[in-house]
């Protein structure tokens, strides 16, 4: 739907940006993603008595909020100048990695120790591959504005964005698994 559209070298905002083709298609899956992650929250702020997996909620929540907000902030493509919506496209999008960043962290401590590493390898990676594209579209957007993206910066924020899915959708598996195994625990035995 994008002619020219590079999934390695390009932005996943530039897919909903003004102007682009696939913004119609783009905006509402954000929004249905957003609206499944809060209710992903709120499922676990209400069933966990733990106040790191509340914490955690609370940060989805948040950060699943920060989406809706960000609507009206496209990312304005071709713009030399620093533009409002680009600078709050910017911010938001910072917003959101440190949310999601800091509900890793707490959620780390959902389950045990090897849920636990699975958490801090993935914000260590999410942190490194975070640095690294700073690092490149920094210098790149300072100097010519977003009238391009920079080399591999597509695939660099892919990384970011499916690793955080990941997370998610284990800490999901997680969740299950712990409520499974206590109502098995909990159950009476049959004689």
């Amino acid at each position: 739907m994008f002619p020219g559209y590079s999934f390695f070298h390009q932005a996943v905002s530039e897919l909903s940006a003004i102007g682009a083709p696939t913004r119609t298609l783009i905006v509402p899956l954000y929004l249905v993603y957003d609206l499944f992650t809060i209710m992903f929250g709120l499922g676990i702020w209400l069933h966990s008595q733990k106040r790191s997996l509340r914490i955690t909620a609370s940060l989805l929540i948040v950060n699943a909020a920060t989406g809706f907000v960000g609507v009206p902030f496209p990312l304005q493509l071709g713009a030399v100048e620093a533009t409002f919506t680009n600078t709050m496209h910017s911010i938001l999008a910072g917003v959101n990695v440190i949310l999601f960043l800091l509900a890793m962290g707490f959620g780390a401590f959902a389950s045990g120790k090897r849920f636990r590493f699975y958490s801090f390898g993935t914000v260590l990676t999410l942190v490194v591959v975070g640095a690294v594209m700073g690092f490149v579209a920094g210098a790149k957007i300072s100097a010519e504005g977003w009238t391009a993206p920079p080399q591999w910066f597509g695939l660099m924020e892919r990384i970011s964005i499916y690793g955080s899915m990941l997370w998610e959708a284990v800490l999901s598996i997680v969740l299950f698994r712990t409520e499974k195994g206590q109502a098995q625990s909990t159950a009476p035995m049959l004689e």
